[in-house]
């Protein structure tokens, strides 16, 4: 038995019995049974540009031969990490950004909570400290991001964390509403939302949700918050999801595909009418920070990523896969164990199983995950009994369809009945246009007139 304590792991069945990743390519991973799979995932949601990008190797070590790293506490800073907040500043979806840098999205949220709340106290309104978030929301599993959770497990077993936490309904604008309401506005400091909610199970937000949700906090004088640490950088087919939907959030919480995973750094975004009191006080310091905000090697990393990115088009590359996720995963709902499909907004795309299923049978999920990677892919459960399906932007259509593919025939051999499978060819499909990204044109409806719909929850 091993040592290592993996995270969201069952120990009992994990240790000793590791499924070891030895290198990656692309959307590809080598593991160390020989054998090549294609990453469903880019991992945890991060590997946006794909593994096995030497550039990126190359400038964190060339940073590493002058300075690993620098405490950037006070006025203490590194040609990098200035560098890259001046980038991500000049990107950002609001008006004069200032860029606080964390080490991962956790760190991200907790760091916006304290954010929030410190902001209203500078303001003269030390009562506002009640935060509202979704049901099925992932926000992190540090403490704050823990409490706020809209997934109920991951709250299980500690306790209460967050009396002033509240969780509205993820899809109804009106409860979120009528939340702050009740609460009463003068004593809520912020709303946080996910663009498109991730772990939760991959929920897009339905027409007009997010614009209303933000009207909303807006004229209730409520922080609006995107936590965007699986969304930013390019996940949603533009830079950011507070782009493809006009959010102009008050603060942007990001991570993961700030470096792709190459090195760990998360950064928050701050509105600069949110940042003002806190850079324009003399004598104020805000005590808060990581021993790593800003490490030297992770913003080189970040960097040669954001690098890559805009280079080869790659956010774009995102807008144009969107249809074929679509054409790809859709027919799988054809199967009488899947629940729904969603797909088709952003590089994402969820197969859910039916609740019913898997309440009967607590290993169907382990042994479809396990068939699946049999047949050469490697994918996840998310919260809501969904496979997570959120490759790298690099993937292949192709490999699209194999993914599809894998999951056709691991449901098969788990018992699932299927009726028919439309056959779409994948290259055939056009590209998204730049300018309609957020919604299937004419055209595109008579290309997937065979599929199977996706039903809304």
């Amino acid at each position: 038995m091993g040592s290592f304590w993996h995270p969201m792991a069952d120990m009992s069945a994990v240790s000793g019995h590791e499924f070891v990743i030895t290198a990656g390519s692309g959307a590809r991973v080598t593991a160390a049974d020989g054998r090549d799979y294609i990453d469903a995932t880019a991992a945890l949601w991060y590997c946006n540009i794909g593994h096995g990008r030497t550039e990126i190797g190359s400038a964190v070590a060339a940073q590493m031969a002058r300075i690993a790293s620098y405490s950037a506490f006070g006025d203490y800073a590194t040609v990098p990490t200035i560098e890259l907040a001046d980038r991500l500043a000049a990107m950002a979806p609001m008006a004069d950004a200032k860029v606080f840098f964390t080490s991962g999205g956790s760190d991200s949220v907790d760091t916006a909570v304290k954010l929030v709340r410190r902001y209203w106290h500078l303001r003269g309104s030390p009562e506002r400290t009640h935060i509202i978030t979704r049901t099925r929301s992932y926000h992190g599993m540090h403490l704050a991001g823990t409490s706020m959770a809209g997934i109920p497990a991951n709250r299980e077993g500690y306790g209460a964390l967050g009396p002033e936490m509240h969780i509205v309904e993820w899809n109804d604008p009106w409860s979120l509403a009528k939340e702050i309401d009740e609460i009463g506005a003068e004593r809520v400091a912020a709303f946080f939302c996910e663009p498109i909610i991730g772990a939760g199970g991959v929920y897009a937000p339905p027409e007009g949700y997010l614009e209303e949700a933000r009207a909303i906090c807006r004229e209730r004088g409520v922080l609006f918050v995107a936590d965007e640490v699986i969304c930013g950088f390019g996940r949603t087919g533009a830079m950011f999801g507070s782009d493809r939907w006009n959010l102009d959030p008050d603060v942007l919480l990001t991570a993961k595909g700030l470096t792709s995973g190459y090195l760990p750094m998360g950064a928050v975004f701050v509105a600069g009418a949110i940042a003002e009191p806190f850079w324009s006080a003399p004598g104020f310091v805000w005590r808060h920070g990581y021993t790593y905000s800003g490490h030297a090697s992770a913003a080189a990393a970040a960097l040669a990523n954001l690098d890559i990115l805009e280079r080869e088009g790659l956010v774009d590359r995102v807008a144009d896969l969107q249809l074929p996720m679509r054409a790809v995963f859709g027919p799988l709902s054809a199967h009488d164990h899947v629940h729904e499909v969603r797909a088709g907004t952003g590089l994402l795309a969820a197969v859910q199983m039916r609740p019913e299923i898997l309440a009967e049978d607590a290993t169907l999920m382990p042994r479809l995950i396990r068939a699946i990677r049999d047949r050469g892919v490697l994918t996840r459960a998310l919260a809501d009994g969904s496979l997570q399906i959120s490759p790298a932007f690099v993937i292949e259509r192709q490999d699209l369809q194999a993914i599809a593919d894998a999951i056709d025939a691991a449901l098969d051999s788990v018992g699932s009945v299927r009726t028919s499978r439309p056959s779409v060819d994948v290259d055939l499909l056009p590209d998204t246009t730049r300018d309609e990204v957020r919604r299937p044109t004419s055209r595109d409806a008579e290309l997937l007139a065979n599929i199977p719909p996706h039903h809304s929850p």
